[in-house]
């Protein structure tokens, strides 16, 4: 019995988990360029049970769940929808690959293109962070109000001077990347320069790929799960009750 209340904890723990990272999604979901985080729910090993008859040889009854457990938080890099802003220093990448970016932590990667200059003609992120090309930090040392033109190959013009080509990334393992916050993604291995092979859209910006509506009927069906299990102790806890104080009680 005690077995029983232990498994259904797992399943409350692994739910609640599971609660948080959905939540956390809907919090995201109007973060441009957010990757959906999934909760991995996997069980721990069943355990063989046997009925034992007299001195007969143990028959085997069949497995038992002993519970279940949170493996991994897992991103999807799925796509999400672009949407046109009209911002020249918008944009967003089409398939494949991550902008570079250089933060206080080291070199950084992020899907959110809402650049902007500052005002020392850098190239920022939302967060000041330096948008990196192939040859370092983007500066316009020109006049700020130029035109300027991010073409798809990643290329940065101002006016008619090329500043840089935009340095975008990929990362065929996409295990290696970890969230950072503040949409950023830290990577434990090289990412590779996917130069001119880039394909951006200017004055875009890809939006996050959190489905709200699937999202709430994910948490709807967490809450529930989560709930069951908690009945399941409740009814546990009353039956193991009854077994100490009523059974073998002499009248």
């Amino acid at each position: 019995m005690l077995k029983g209340i232990y498994s259904a904890a797992s399943g409350m723990v692994a739910e609640m988990l599971r609660t948080d990272t959905i939540a956390n999604n809907l919090a995201n979901v109007n973060t441009n360029g957010y990757k959906k985080d999934i909760a991995v729910t996997q069980s721990f090993g069943d355990l063989l049970m046997s009925k034992i008859e007299g001195k007969e040889t143990p028959t085997e009854v069949g497995g038992v769940g002993t519970g279940a457990y949170v493996a991994e938080v897992a991103p999807t890099f799925t796509a999400g929808a672009y949407r046109d802003t009209g911002n020249p220093l918008d944009v967003a990448i089409e398939g494949a690959g991550f902008f570079t970016v250089q933060t206080p932590q080291g070199i950084r990667y992020t899907r959110d293109g809402s650049f902007s200059f500052d005002a020392e003609g850098y190239l920022v992120t939302h967060d000041g962070y330096q948008v990196l090309g192939e040859q370092g930090p983007i500066q316009n040392t020109g006049k700020i109000n130029q035109t300027f033109v991010i073409d798809q190959s990643g290329q940065v013009f101002a006016g008619k001077n090329l500043l840089d080509r935009l340095k975008v990334v990929g990362f065929p393992d996409s295990s290696t990347l970890q969230k950072e916050g503040n949409s950023l993604w830290q990577a434990t291995s090289t990412g590779q320069d996917l130069g001119e092979a880039t394909k951006l859209r200017q004055g875009s910006l890809e939006s996050s790929n959190v489905n709200p509506i699937g999202e709430m009927v994910n948490l709807i069906t967490a809450t529930r799960a989560y709930e069951i299990n908690q009945k399941i102790i409740q009814t546990q806890d009353d039956s193991l009750s009854k077994s100490v104080n009523d059974v073998g009680r002499v009248g």
